[in-house]
């Protein structure tokens, strides 16, 4: 499996923006059941307007969680650029019979989430300066932690399909599963955790342009119900960075998943909804 991942710095400090490019950059291979093993740094800097020590950090940051993640960096290649841009080209193995991918989501499927929404939104305001210290803090948590321990724990329950929740945003990932999957979906907003201070700054308009993308996209794809409000809507789209896994289980295994969750510490084991007989791609979301 080979993917490539490279994005702009999302939080101010350099090693955090570098652990969190890392992990950002492994979870499309965890997502499909995959174990990362050799990565490539692809880095873009400009040399002419900040210290090389900033590089230095975001490599440093890079190198870290790589370590943790068992992955191997051997190599890479760096340009000067007016913007500092990090990821990694990875390349990873997997059981060509063991794939998990978005197209095999059922009918009756369940749907659980393993990390909170709101990551585009704190990010955004953190551009914007109203993002508070401690929502700076547990943002940047969030998005340091690798997929790794939920995808071990799906491998080895079994699973129908999986995304990880990345750019488009949660809505946006499902229709992906749902339209490759041939089915619908319903998402209960009630279930969905979202990080503090997600919905304030929902209010305050730290809205990023890729969330506001999403929304406009997804609106003849879904439904909303009518108690829901505007800023709940928007951070179901709302786009992450280094998001959770999106997970299709049967019910019949959803327990046992639920509990490798949780046995491997994934904090965030949330039942979100589930895979229905209908229009394919088609989302409801009720309260």
């Amino acid at each position: 499996m080979q993917t490539v991942d490279v994005f702009t710095p999302v939080v101010d400090d350099p090693y955090h923006y570098g652990a969190i490019s890392v992990a950002n950059a492994l979870s499309d291979i965890y997502a499909m059941g995959a174990r990362p093993l050799l990565a490539l740094n692809i880095a873009g800097f400009p040399r002419s307007k900040l210290p090389l020590q900033v590089l230095s950090e975001i490599l440093r940051g890079g190198a870290d969680k790589a370590e943790e993640a068992g992955v191997l960096i051997v190599g890479g290649h760096t340009i000067d650029d007016p913007e500092p841009k990090y990821g990694l080209a990875v390349t990873g193995t997997v059981h060509p019979e063991k794939i998990v991918t978005k197209a095999g989501g059922r009918p009756g499927d369940l749907l659980l989430l393993t990390k909170p929404l709101g990551l585009g939104v704190i990010t955004t305001g953190i551009k914007q300066g109203k993002t508070p210290p401690e929502a700076v803090a547990e943002a940047i948590r969030v998005m340091e932690t690798l997929n790794r321990a939920a995808s071990e724990a799906m491998v080895e329950v079994g699973v129908h399909a999986c995304t990880d929740i990345t750019g488009y945003g949660l809505l946006g990932h499902l229709h992906e599963v749902a339209i490759a999957s041939g089915v619908a979906a319903r998402i209960r907003a009630g279930a969905v955790p979202m990080l503090p201070q997600a919905h304030a700054l929902a209010r305050a308009g730290a809205i990023a342009g890729g969330t506001a993308r999403n929304f406009e996209f997804l609106q003849d794809k879904v439904t909303y119900d009518g108690s829901l409000d505007e800023e709940t809507r928007l951070l179901l789209a709302d786009a992450q960075t280094s998001g959770g896994l999106l997970m299709a289980v049967s019910p019949d295994r959803v327990d046992t998943l639920d509990a490798a969750l949780r046995q491997r510490g994934v904090a965030t084991v949330a039942r979100v909804g589930e895979l229905l007989a209908g229009p394919a791609g088609r989302i409801t979301v009720g309260p």
